[in-house]
């Protein structure tokens, strides 16, 4: 499954972002890694995702967050 399709207050872990270089180097200088854990906050139809992750809190885009394969 996508983050994007990932319903609000649910806690997932992150398996692998698909995509180029640049989106993966983004999100890894991001916190965003593989075997990490994520709850989405807020996700709000076709705008951005609001992602809880560790102590901080992320605004992450439709089109990144469809790269996001977690579980």
């Amino acid at each position: 499954m996508v983050l994007s399709r990932v319903d609000p207050e649910k806690e997932v872990t992150l398996v692998d972002i698909t995509g180029g270089r640049g989106i993966r180097s983004k999100l890894y200088s991001m916190g965003l890694v593989p075997g990490v854990s994520l709850r989405v906050l807020n996700r709000n139809g076709h705008g951005p995702l609001i992602v809880g992750v560790k102590d901080s809190r992320l605004v992450i885009g439709q089109g990144m967050a469809s790269k996001i394969v977690v579980e």
